[in-house]
């Protein structure tokens, strides 16, 4: 039977819809879910300790955050603004890129963008285009200068210095993502080595968030939906380790759907995870049955999202909008700078 998208829609107030991050990185609250018994706790981020048993294993992907909006003017006078789309299978040439107010900008069109940087529209069609740059030094070193932290739509303020942190996890590290892995925003230094000082193992995946993660479900059924390619790595180490964590009977559990997303995409039929690098289009959505991971730490995704699906998916579609309801009556804080939620 065919799931509609309209299962996964619920009603928000756009007053809960997080335009900050909390005051000090960990200060969120924490939703609990129990799989088993369909139950729902209420606590602080600080508390997941508590949900952590040892020889369990936490794995976060350790993708960074790209500077990778820019704002230019045209040769005609008129402001112009981008979002360029990392190519993390090394191609040259040409970025991809979103064009905001692209009716307005034709093939052929010069941009300036500053620090001697200009960009050349070779493509432009439907809020899509490519983009050639030329000037003075590499595209990545003047993104590192000039570029703005690409915040999602639904922040409604420009992005300001904090962002610059905030809106990265502390163990990012790898170059190539357009949005932050916002699971991991929680988490903080201390609260890793209290995690592995009562015998929990770390290990890191990398998926580069690309415009797969965001593109809009605009169809009836939602199998009918494609998933955008996003660019995974992972490396024999992280492999080992799930494969110890299996064999001594702890639980792999993720920090984000793109950790899921990746750790999913890179097994078998019987949960082993190969190694390797490569692009992946899975889409996760009930009743899908999940491989690898044995719990999950996510934040409050958007109503009719791809996230949203494979949420449902890991724990259980009732029991989600059930939590997502309480969440909204008790003020959750909701989307990428917003409260958590761990699935057990």
């Amino acid at each position: 039977m065919k799931m509609r998208i309209e299962e996964f829609n619920y009603t928000l107030p756009s007053s809960l819809i997080a335009q900050y991050p909390s005051n000090q990185r960990g200060e969120s609250r924490l939703m609990v879910l129990h799989r088993s018994q369909g139950t729902i706790e209420h606590r602080e981020f600080k508390d997941i300790l508590d949900y952590f048993h040892p020889g369990d294993l936490l794995a976060m992907n350790n993708t960074r955050v790209l500077p990778a909006r820019l704002i230019g003017k045209k040769e005609t006078g008129g402001k112009c603004e981008i979002l360029l789309i990392p190519s993390w299978n090394g191609t040259k040439g040409a970025w991809e890129v979103l064009i905001k107010g692209a009716r307005k900008i034709k093939q052929g069109a010069r941009i300036q963008f500053g620090e001697g940087l200009y960009g050349e529209v070779k493509e432009a069609k439907g809020g899509k285009g490519k983009i050639s740059f030329s000037g003075q030094g590499e595209v990545m070193e003047i993104l590192l200068k000039i570029g703005h932290m690409p915040l999602p739509p639904y922040i409604k303020r420009e992005d300001e210095p904090l962002d610059k942190d905030r809106y990265q996890t502390i163990f990012a590290e790898r170059d190539g993502s357009i949005a932050a892995p916002t699971a991991g925003l929680h988490l903080t230094h201390s609260l890793l080595q209290s995690l592995r000082d009562q015998g929990v193992e770390t290990t890191w995946i990398t998926l580069h968030i690309g415009t797969g993660t965001f593109v809009p479900v605009k169809v009836k059924n939602i199998e009918d939906h494609s998933m955008e390619a996003e660019w995974i790595e992972i490396s024999e180490q992280t492999v080992k380790k799930i494969d110890e964590t299996k064999q001594r009977e702890g639980r792999v559990i993720t920090v984000g759907t793109t950790s899921t997303k990746a750790l999913e995409s890179f097994s078998d039929t019987e949960g082993r995870v190969k190694p390797g690098k490569n692009l992946s289009s899975l889409f996760i959505y009930p009743p899908y049955h999940f491989r690898v991971i044995d719990g999950l730490i996510t934040n409050f995704h958007l109503p009719k999202s791809t996230l949203v699906m494979l949420v449902s998916a890991f724990a259980g579609k009732d029991l989600l909008m059930k939590a997502y309801g309480e969440a909204i009556e008790r003020k959750y804080r909701f989307y990428s700078y917003g409260d958590a939620m761990l699935i057990i």
